[in-house]
């Protein structure tokens, strides 16, 4: 690990996912997402694989959940964005997908939160936008974060950004990603890439980094 005028500079992987300064973000697991994507399932085992490991090592867990308004209290752009998504040109058309108590909105069965981890809804595309989710982990000494879950092209390459914007390193479990459409996520992949904020690693990657550091962290 480098320093410059007393500050640590997190370089290598295993520095940055010490549970001690790393948290775990399970972007929108939902019922009603995952099943839109084409290797649900898969990516399901996959995030579920990181999720356990990040557990065991005693990592900061944070769920995010896409929710939906009530079509009264939408407002101009939330019309404007459901009429784009679901390819209707009439507010009226417009059903919201992901209300509170849908089952859609729910966390698929396979990724239950545990009591000790949270669980953020969000109307936005980031995770960081309109949730406690930054000052949740600048509290805990946060300075870096593993993102799992879908989709990478529509909410995880945002929250990437935005987390880079916050001064935090988003790190991509690219195996633990879903899509719902692979030219775009590839795209947005490279864009990161070419950044240089986010680090694009994937699950092996991760269990080895995570299991050669978390002997030494403080949980």
């Amino acid at each position: 690990m480098k320093t410059a005028f007393g500050v640590e500079i997190l370089e290598s992987i295993q520095e940055l996912v010490n549970p001690n300064r790393c948290a775990l973000i399970v972007y929108d697991m939902q019922a009603g997402i995952v099943q839109q994507i084409k290797d649900g399932a898969a990516i399901t085992d996959k995030v579920k694989q990181v999720l356990n490991l990040s557990r065991t090592a005693g990592m900061r867990v944070f769920y995010t959940r896409h929710l939906s308004l009530p079509k009264q209290l939408m407002g101009s752009f939330q019309f404007r964005q459901a009429m784009s998504w679901q390819r209707v040109n009439d507010p009226e058309k417009v059903q919201p997908w992901f209300l509170r108590d849908s089952p859609a909105f729910q966390i698929v069965p396979e990724l239950p939160p545990l009591p000790s981890e949270a669980v953020f809804d969000k109307l936005t595309m980031s995770a960081f936008e309109g949730t406690p989710l930054a000052m949740a982990m600048r509290d805990c000494g946060i300075q870096s974060f593993l993102i799992v879950g879908v989709a990478m092209e529509i909410g995880i390459d945002i929250t990437c950004r935005h987390g880079a914007d916050l001064g935090l390193v988003p790190i991509v479990v690219r195996d633990a990603c879903g899509a719902g459409h692979r030219e775009a996520a590839d795209r947005a992949l490279l864009t990161l890439e070419f950044l240089g904020d986010t680090v694009l690693i994937d699950s092996p990657t991760v269990s080895m980094a995570i299991k050669a550091t978390s002997g030494t962290a403080g949980h």
